[in-house]
C-alpha cells in the first residue's frame, strides 16, 4: 500500500516538474542566463537542413557526433504539425517519459527499489531545462533500456547498447560489467555487430559519416571541465589566456592549454586501462555488478573528459536511477553526490555561466564544488566496485539455486 502510494506520488511529481521544464524551454518562464533552447533553433535546425539532403554536415566543426545522431536530429520531422524546436522538445519529453515508464515497470511487484524512480523524478529537474534542449536524454533512454534488459534479454541489451554507441559513443561502456561467459559473448557480440552494421550503412549511404572523429580530436579544454580549473585559477595570478567559442563550446585558448588538454586525454586513457585491469582482475560478479560497473565507467569518462557539458549529467542521473532500482547499496553515496552536483551544474550553466566564463570568484567556486563532487563520486564508486569484485573475500556459502540466481538478474 505504502509503495503503491509512493509510486503514484512519483508520477504526479514527474508530471508537475516536467510541465515546469516545458514552460522553460517554450520560454513561458525564462530563467536568467543563457537561453538553452537557442542551440536547437540555430545549430540543430541547421544540421536538420543538411541531413535532409542525404549528407552529414562534414564541413561544420560543431558536428562532433557518431552517425546515428542524425536520427535524433531528424526525428522532429516525424511531427510535421509542429515547428522544429517545439517538436524536438516534445520528443525529449517523450524520451524522459520512456525512462520513467521503464523504471516503473522494473519496480512492479515490489522486488526492486522504488527509490530509483525518485532519483529520475528529482534528478532531471535539478539539472534544469538543458535536459530538453539537447538530445542526450534520448541516448539515456536507450542506455537505460539496455541496462534493464541485461539480466534476461542479453541480445536485446547488446543491440540497444550498439545502437546507443552510434548515437553518442558512451553507451558502449555499459558492456564492461557483463558477467563472463555466455552473457558476455551474447551481449558484446550483439553490440559490436549492431554498431558495425549501422556504421557501414551510414558510411555507404551518407557522405561525411565519420567526419566527427577529426572534430573531436581537435577539441581543447572546455571552461566547465576538470582541467579548466587550472586556467580559471591561473587567470587570478597573471595568465592571459581567453575563453572563446571554439569547436561548438566555450574553451580556453592560450599558452599551456594544449598541454592540459593532452593531460586530460591521458587521464581518459588511464581510466580505460583501469577498467580493463578491473575486468581482468574481477573474480566475483554479483547480480548488481553490471549496473555498478556501468555507473563507475561513465563517471570515470565524464570526469576525465576535456569537456563536461551540463547535459552529460543526464547520463549519470539515468544510470544512477537504474543502480538504485536494482538495489546496488555500494553506489548509494556516489548517486547522492551526483544528485548534489546536478543543481550546481544548473547554476554554472546557464544561470551563472557569465561568472564561469569570467573566472570570477562565484563562477570558480561553483564550478570547483561541482567538479569536486564528481571526482569524489568517481573515486568512491570505482573503489567500491574494486573492493566488492576483486579484493573482498566472502565466506563460503551454499550456492543459490539456479532459478533464484537467474531471477535476481531479471528486472521485475
Amino acid at each position: 500500500m505504502v509503495a503503491g502510494t509512493g509510486l503514484r506520488l512519483s508520477i504526479v511529481m514527474w508530471a508537475v516538474t516536467r510541465a515546469v521544464l516545458m514552460l522553460c524551454v517554450f520560454r513561458v518562464w525564462v530563467l536568467p542566463g543563457s537561453d538553452v533552447s537557442v542551440d536547437i533553433e540555430v545549430i540543430y535546425q541547421g544540421w536538420y537542413g543538411v541531413l535532409r539532403t542525404g549528407i552529414f554536415p562534414y564541413d561544420d566543426v560543431t558536428w562532433q557526433y557518431p552517425p546515428a545522431a542524425a536520427l535524433a536530429v531528424l526525428a522532429p520531422g516525424l511531427l510535421p504539425f509542429l515547428d522544429y524546436a517545439p517538436a524536438f522538445f516534445v520528443l525529449c519529453l517523450a524520451a524522459d517519459a520512456a525512462v520513467m515508464g521503464m523504471l516503473l515497470y522494473a519496480v512492479r511487484g515490489g522486488r526492486r527499489s522504488p527509490w530509483g524512480v525518485w532519483v529520475w523524478v528529482a534528478g532531471v529537474p535539478l539539472l534544469g531545462p538543458i535536459v530538453y534542449a539537447r538530445y542526450d536524454v534520448m541516448v539515456t533512454a536507450v542506455a537505460v533500456a539496455a541496462l534493464l534488459a541485461a539480466g534476461r534479454r542479453t541480445r536485446l541489451s547488446g543491440v540497444l547498447t550498439g545502437f546507443g554507441a552510434l548515437l553518442k559513443v558512451w553507451p558502449l561502456l555499459l558492456l564492461i560489467g557483463t558477467p563472463r561467459g555466455r552473457r558476455t559473448r551474447s551481449t558484446w557480440g550483439s553490440a559490436l555487430l549492431t554498431a558495425g552494421v549501422l556504421a557501414m550503412l551510414f558510411t555507404a549511404a551518407m557522405p561525411g559519416a565519420l567526419a566527427f572523429l577529426a572534430f573531436q580530436r581537435d577539441r581543447g579544454t572546455e571552461v566547465e571541465s576538470l582541467g579548466s580549473l587550472v586556467f580559471h585559477l591561473a587567470r587570478h595570478v597573471g595568465w592571459h589566456g581567453k575563453a572563446r567559442l571554439n569547436y561548438g563550446s566555450v574553451e580556453f585558448l592560450g599558452r599551456h592549454v594544449h598541454a592540459v588538454s593532452a593531460l586530460a586525454l591521458g587521464l581518459s586513457v588511464l581510466a580505460f586501462a583501469w577498467l580493463l585491469l578491473w575486468r581482468v582482475r574481477a573474480r566475483r560478479f554479483t547480480a548488481t555488478t553490471p549496473y555498478d560497473a556501468a555507473f563507475a565507467a561513465v563517471l570515470l569518462f565524464t570526469t576525465t573528459s576535456r569537456v563536461i557539458s551540463p547535459q552529460y549529467m543526464v547520463w549519470l542521473i539515468g544510470l544512477a536511477a537504474v543502480c538504485v532500482t536494482m538495489r546496488t547499496p555500494r553506489q548509494i553515496l556516489p548517486v547522492l553526490l551526483v544528485l548534489a552536483a546536478a543543481p550546481l551544474t544548473q547554476l554554472e550553466f546557464p544561470l551563472w555561466f557569465s561568472h564561469v566564463v569570467a573566472s570570477d570568484k562565484l563562477g570558480v567556486a561553483t564550478l570547483t564544488l561541482r567538479n569536486a563532487l564528481l571526482v569524489a563520486a568517481t573515486v568512491i564508486s570505482c573503489r567500491r566496485l574494486w573492493r566488492e569484485t576483486v579484493t573482498e573475500r566472502r565466506p563460503t556459502q551454499e550456492p543459490e539455486p539456479p532459478a533464484e540466481r537467474e531471477s535476481a538478474l531479471v528486472p521485475s
